[in-house]
């Protein structure tokens, strides 16, 4: 079963941007070539966003092949299929990786058990209960890519697949 997705390239050193379109292709199978832009949220660096289409899984299987770049910053989207549900995966150099699954409409799924934990840690005191629910709504990596996800004049318009 196949899903499409999106790989937001938030913003990148010029260098890294070749390594970034040869770790695309290695997952897609197929040569890459990727419009850079510059980033104007962080001098010197550059931004782009690719459409996918491929398995389901194919999303993490893009984010495992960028997060290792420390200067990178990038969200990946999978949009819900037959046999798998959307993800969303953001990363950034300060907080590391992001996951999520989402639904049909978009909305983050967070498992029971992860909410259960996040009670039992805000009970014993060891945490609060409105910063763990926002860790797991990926609130800091939102609060961190907010600034790159604005490209200014001339970004690439994305046109969404379907409205529901």
């Amino acid at each position: 079963m196949t899903t499409r997705g999106v790989l937001y390239v938030h913003s990148a050193p010029r260098a890294l941007c070749p390594h970034v379109e040869w770790a695309i292709a290695g997952v897609l199978g197929t040569r890459v070539s990727l419009d850079w832009i510059r980033q104007p949220a962080a001098p010197g660096t550059w931004r782009s966003e690719f459409s996918w289409q491929g398995e389901a899984g194919t999303a993490s299987k893009l984010a495992s092949a960028l997060r290792g770049w420390h200067l990178l910053r990038f969200e990946v989207t999978a949009e819900p299929c037959a046999t798998a549900e959307g993800e969303r995966y953001s990363c950034t150099p300060e907080l590391g990786i992001f996951h999520a699954v989402t639904g049909i409409h978009g909305d983050i799924l967070i498992p029971e058990d992860r909410l259960r934990a996040a009670l039992v840690r805000s009970q014993r005191g060891e945490s609060d209960l409105e910063a763990e629910l926002a860790k797991l709504l990926g609130k800091p990596w939102d609060d961190e890519l907010e600034p790159f996800r604005y490209a200014g004049e001339g970004a690439p318009v994305r046109w969404l697949h379907q409205v529901v």
